[in-house]
């Protein structure tokens, strides 16, 4: 049986132009609707919207259980077209922002700025892939093997909820494509992992007018802890270490008993854990304080995504497609960690990631948050055209 021809370059192009009405429309009803982490009922509300759009392109969807306290569910799409490849595009549908913020800063058009809660982070992202299957469905392209879209409700608090089902599901590919909005015109190689630390001290309590010999200060001691443990990164190394909550203390007149901190850890390579780990262990062992007791303990969050030869070649791929539009795409690495980090796996088998193809902008999680509308059209092509290539060379046919 013949392969369908797949459509050329200037068709896909004008395709995505003529899309950008209707995109610009999905956007908006995204972003006025509020998605924050623990909102239950406006998650639900982007899901409902999100699920009618994957049916009406003829996917499969199915809803998953998010573990744990996450407030929404995942949802998963598939499309089953005639070819070969398995491709899996991913994005989160939850933001930062709180109840009431979409209705005090509705979607705008601002000159070259589209402009609104979570504008780009996520909505830009889920309306990128919305768009780029139908702009497909509707030069009837079904190539591909498989096409999967994964939508989860909780990156914004770390996907402990929906980590286990994007290694999974991801580990089941040939290509996953993630959506996090770069801040050019660029992909993403690698991006950051991140670990949370903890410090905990115990100390003894006493009246700090009759008898603060009798205590043992919990809180000079943390900041005791914190002067040693203020340099366990290394920046050869792009690993950066935080403290940055600290809490001790309950009444004025009492030598506190108990003091904490918590901190942030950037990485890369994952070699930094364990010396991380190691060294502060060391460290708290030296004590200002006689008779307190320091605990540090190292949580893992989100794992890195690591520069590798997949992800280098999937990128190259990108930018030889790009400059068909006469454009230039960047490659830059992220210090933001991502669910990128959970769908890469190490190992012949695992599957080519790549990160940033979503609309780029700036001043993330912030009220000035923005997406690039003349990026629209170059983006919609980007992911139509790697599909498309994507497909071609698992068929064997030329690209």
């Amino acid at each position: 049986m013949a392969l369908a021809r797949s459509p050329d370059p200037d068709s896909l192009w004008r395709a995505a132009e003529k899309a950008q009405p209707a995109f610009l429309e999905t956007l908006e009803t995204l972003v006025n609707l509020d998605s924050g982490s623990t909102n239950p009922t406006g998650l639900a509300q982007v899901e409902a919207v999100l699920e009618r759009r994957l049916r009406a392109l003829g996917g499969e969807v199915v809803a998953l259980p998010a573990a744990g306290s996450a407030a929404g569910r995942i949802l998963q799409a598939s499309f089953r077209g005639r070819g070969h490849s398995r491709i899996l595009l991913m994005m989160h549908y939850d933001t930062v922002f709180g109840l009431g913020e979409a209705m005090r800063r509705p979607f705008r058009i601002e000159g070259n700025r589209l402009l609104g809660p979570g504008v780009v982070d996520p909505k830009g992202g889920l309306a990128i892939i919305l768009h780029a299957l139908e702009l497909l469905h509707s030069l009837d392209y079904a190539e591909y093997g498989t096409l999967t879209v994964l939508f989860n409700p909780d990156e914004e608090k770390g996907s402990f909820g929906s980590r286990e089902w994007i290694g999974k599901i991801a580990a089941r590919q040939q290509v996953v494509l993630s959506y996090e909005p770069p801040d050019t015109e660029a992909v993403v190689l690698a991006t950051n992992g991140i670990n949370y630390l903890f410090l905990e001290v115990s100390g003894i309590a006493a009246h700090a007018g009759s008898a603060p010999e009798q205590g043992r200060n919990a809180v000079i001691e943390l900041a005791h802890q914190l002067l040693q443990l203020r340099d366990l990164g290394d920046p050869a190394l792009a690993t950066t270490v935080h403290w940055t909550l600290v809490q001790g203390g309950e009444r004025r007149n009492i030598i506190p008993a108990q003091a904490q901190a918590e901190g942030d850890m950037r990485y890369s390579h994952v070699a930094e854990i364990e010396r991380v780990e190691k060294a502060a262990s060391a460290l708290v062992k030296n004590r200002l304080i006689p008779d307190t007791q320091t605990v540090f303990r190292l949580e893992r969050g989100r794992p890195p995504l690591a520069l590798n030869p997949a992800t280098a070649r999937l990128a190259s791929l990108a930018q030889r497609l790009y400059a068909e539009t006469g454009r230039r795409l960047e490659t830059i690495q992220m210090r933001f960690g991502t669910d990128a980090g959970y769908a890469y796996q190490p190992g012949e088998t695992a599957p080519a990631v790549l990160e940033g193809l979503g609309l780029p902008g700036g001043s993330l999680h912030t009220s000035r948050e923005y997406g690039e509308l003349d990026q629209i059209v170059p983006r919609l092509y980007l992911t139509a055209r790697l599909i498309l290539a994507v497909s071609a060379a698992e068929t064997g046919t030329e690209e």
